[in-house]
């Protein structure tokens, strides 16, 4: 018997690896975890990795407060005691026992608050009126925080993003904040002036112009400093994204886009275009700029659209570069714009993805010790103080600048509460700088899909309340101008009256 079941279990843990479609995942990850015994540990409440008496007494005080109906005791406790993460809930150690999903008691728990929110936003109460309903939404979305999907550099590896983009759409739980720097600019691009619907367009592996690498010849590259011709570049951007600009896309999607550069210039910072901070740079400038990794291609100007509507330059003093050199993932900044405060990570970086499989690999094996640690660490500090103390000393020079552009890379954190990463194999790193082919495409979007679906419930967990707050305040917002309007009719009505 116990012969039958290791030969069923690795044929589906073949079946897993090769699974076509998030369904076909998802079942036979729970047929597995069935095999080995762990819809008893998902049902089981304790466990050392979260304070899972908290989460069992506030969830069985929730249910008692919607049953008794006590609004302003619901609203009170409600305000008091939502934020992200309590009794570390979150906790990846949580996501790595079961292949499918987690706790009971926390699932249990995300669906009854959203339940419970959604409750209060779509029914009418004497006792908690709209106007304060709506104060009271505003402040648990601050005090709650949101999620970002962060789309890192990558050249053609960024094509993985694809992959994980569609795999979130398609269970629904896409970030409405999208950030993108070098190839990931170009993704986050596309996605964030695509409407919902339309986005399965995307996902033809022939949608997708990727034409955007065409080498110079000897004499231009010489006299321009640069391997690639930027001119193509710009042409497969103005193909994918069109002339939208930062605020004309958020109109038109509802989709936060963020896009990093880089300055040129020493006395700059990097900065981070948006709808609030570049309404009106053109996005496919801006990832143009994001794109212009300095020796493969030029730095550029960007353009924006003026009060009449044409295409001028913005800052035209200035020159901006790629923007996965100083600020892969822009977290700072998009907590403070959006109240950002989770972070999904899709990494393709070439000089990354190696590190972070072996830093992988050392866990599954039970190397990652405190003493391998603490010599990856000590070796890692070296290095950097190596780097920044030559970029000082030879400021103003190539080399110190090249010094200077290591450290920054290397100082960068380039990882989210939860991250992707595409498998290491050396001949994606040998076309890097290669036009894909649509199978090559496809071949990437299936890879990262199946890297995303053991994420799929995780991020559904993470994301869940914000997306409900989010869609509670459009319900709201929604009453409120029916409100407005019945007023101004009866009003209207009444001076009829009087005259």
């Amino acid at each position: 018997m116990i012969i039958g079941i290791n030969r069923k279990s690795k044929r589906l843990e073949q079946d897993l690896r090769h699974a076509q479609t998030y369904s076909e995942w998802k079942g036979i990850a729970q047929e597995l975890d069935r095999l080995d015994g762990l819809d008893d540990w998902r049902q089981d409440e304790t466990s050392t990795d979260y304070n899972f008496v908290l989460i069992r007494n506030r969830l069985r005080k929730l249910r008692a407060l919607r049953e008794k109906g006590d609004i302003r005791e619901l609203v009170f406790w409600l305000h008091e005691g939502l934020h992200g993460n309590i009794g570390n809930i979150a906790n990846e150690a949580l996501y790595g026992i079961a292949r499918y999903n987690t706790k009971t008691l926390i699932t249990d728990y995300i669906y009854e608050l959203c339940s419970t929110l959604t409750y209060l936003a779509n029914n009418e109460f004497d006792a908690f009126p709209l106007e304060e309903k709506l104060k009271f939404f505003k402040r648990l979305g601050i005090v709650y925080g949101r999620s970002a999907l962060m789309l890192s550099g990558g050249a053609t590896m960024g094509m993985w993003h694809i992959g994980v983009v569609k795999a979130m759409h398609e269970e629904g739980v896409l970030p409405r904040v999208l950030s993108g720097s070098s190839a990931g600019s170009i993704i986050g691009g596309v996605v964030g002036t695509t409407r919902t619907e339309d986005l399965i367009n995307f996902y033809d592996p022939e949608y997708i112009y990727t034409h955007a690498f065409q080498a110079l010849g000897l004499r231009e590259a010489l006299r321009n400093r640069t391997l690639m011709d930027g001119n193509r570049l710009q042409d497969c951007l103005q193909e994918n994204i069109g002339e939208m600009t930062f605020e004309e896309a958020f109109e038109y999607t509802g989709r936060i886009l963020n896009i990093t550069v880089s300055p040129v210039e020493r006395n700059q910072q990097p900065r981070l275009l948006n709808y609030l901070t570049a309404p009106n740079v053109l996005i496919r400038q801006a990832a143009l700029a994001s794109c212009s990794i300095p020796g493969i291609f030029p730095p550029v100007t960007l353009l924006a659209k003026d009060y009449h509507g044409r295409i001028v330059p913005y800052l035209p003093s200035m020159k901006w570069a790629d923007g996965s050199l100083k600020s892969d993932l822009p977290r700072l900044r998009l907590s403070r714009y959006y109240d950002v405060n989770h972070y999904i990570v899709s990494q393709t970086n070439p000089h990354v993805v190696p590190f972070m499989q072996l830093q992988g690999a050392l866990n599954r094996n039970g190397l990652n010790t405190p003493t391998t640690r603490f010599v990856a660490n000590t070796a890692r500090l070296n290095a950097e103080h190596v780097l920044n103390t030559t970029g000082q000393a030879l400021k103003g020079t190539t080399t110190g600048r090249v010094m200077s552009g290591l450290h920054n890379m290397m100082t960068q954190n380039y990882r989210g509460d939860i991250t992707l990463i595409p498998r290491f194999r050396i001949q994606s790193f040998a076309r890097v700088l290669s036009n894909p082919s649509p199978q090559e495409i496809a071949d990437y979007m299936l890879a990262a899909e199946r890297q995303t679906w053991p994420n799929i419930e995780r991020i559904r967990n993470a994301t869940a309340i914000s997306s409900t707050l989010d869609e509670c305040l459009k319900s709201i917002k929604a009453q409120n101008r029916q409100q407005s309007a019945r007023l101004r009719a009866i009003s209207g009505k009444s001076a009829k009256g009087r005259a």
